[in-house]
């Protein structure tokens, strides 16, 4: 084998553990009413900057967004 794969090959092995730990979580975490879960919110048309709001799962709620379908792909943190 060449060197070159060789340490192509152990590259990708190294990465792959690293990758796996940066995955999301399936589920919004557990908190208690007053967990504040904080989440991507759409941004304002004419800006490019992101907004993160943070309110708790019954705010959302109010808002029609439910909270552990919506947090893999928007969820940012929880504030207690």
């Amino acid at each position: 084998m060449k060197p070159t794969t060789l340490s192509l090959a152990a590259a990708l092995l190294a990465a792959a553990p690293a990758a796996a730990a940066d995955a999301p979580p399936a589920a919004a975490p557990a908190g208690t009413e007053a967990t504040r879960y904080c989440m991507k919110v759409e941004a304002v048309t004419g800006t490019r900057l992101e907004r993160v709001e943070c309110w708790t799962r019954a705010e959302w709620a109010s808002q029609g967004v439910d909270v552990d379908r919506d947090w893999p792909e928007e969820g940012v943190r929880t504030v207690d």
